[in-house]
């Protein structure tokens, strides 16, 4: 199975997001699960995709830091079957 990576679109938007005063602390969580999988193979924990699905279920949540959530939610390893 080929790893997702973060691509250089979401990989900037992660950034701007994490430089950003006023982002949410879902929002920054979400934007550094993001970069750490920068060519790496690390894969999003539970925590980070719970607050990445946050953020792009909130209204008030910027298309830069829902494109950083997104991207982190990509990564997340399917579910385990019991």
């Amino acid at each position: 199975m080929t790893r997702k990576t973060t691509g250089s679109k979401a990989a900037t938007a992660a950034s701007k997001t994490l430089r950003d005063g006023r982002t949410s602390q879902d929002s920054k969580s979400a934007a550094g699960s993001a970069l750490s999988q920068v060519n790496t193979g690390r894969t999003t924990s539970k925590k980070a995709a719970e607050a990445a699905s946050n953020v792009l279920q909130s209204r008030s949540t910027g298309q830069t830091s829902k494109r950083a959530a997104g991207s982190a939610l990509a990564q997340k390893p399917p579910a385990k079957k019991r």
